[in-house]
């Protein structure tokens, strides 16, 4: 009896770890997962004392920040970010961005650099780790794909 006990609560068991969750709420779930997709990922706090992330793909620095956060946790959604210092790139190639892609909102910063970012909600429960890895994966290729449109060569 005890046998078909244990068999049945380690069968319980297995799904939940299956399926675990990558959650805001959690930064390090996000800093593991991003590390388990082979991307560095390292664990900080913005200047108003809120989780980030810094992390990299292909030659380029990018920005996890963490919102809707309350007392610097239990944060609800996340934005990729990526910044590039340059007075060259005119708002009509942003706004032709804007136009032709619909993930990746870019912008013109306040100084002339070029902006972009792709908010992610992870509220009420959050993802699993093979949808997160697909939206870490589409946020890389719109960052080199907006770094292509605005001209920009490492």
């Amino acid at each position: 009896m005890i046998r078909y006990m244990l068999a049945a609560l380690a069968m319980a068991v297995v799904p939940a770890t299956a399926h675990a969750q990558i959650t805001a709420q959690n930064p390090q779930s996000i800093a593991s997962a991003m590390q388990r997709a082979g991307y560095a990922a390292q664990l900080t706090k913005d200047t108003g004392g809120d989780p980030m992330i810094t992390s990299s793909s292909g030659g380029s620095s990018f920005t996890v920040f963490f919102y809707n956060c309350t007392n610097h946790t239990d944060c609800r959604t996340i934005q990729y970010f990526a910044g590039y210092p340059s007075n060259t790139v005119s708002l009509s190639v942003i706004n032709g961005w804007n136009s032709e892609h619909r993930f990746g909102r870019a912008y013109l910063s306040d100084k002339g650099s070029s902006r972009v970012e792709m908010d992610v909600d992870l509220d009420d429960g959050g993802m699993s780790y093979g949808l997160f890895e697909d939206n870490l994966q589409f946020w890389v290729a719109t960052m080199a794909a907006f770094e292509k449109h605005i001209g920009r060569t490492k």
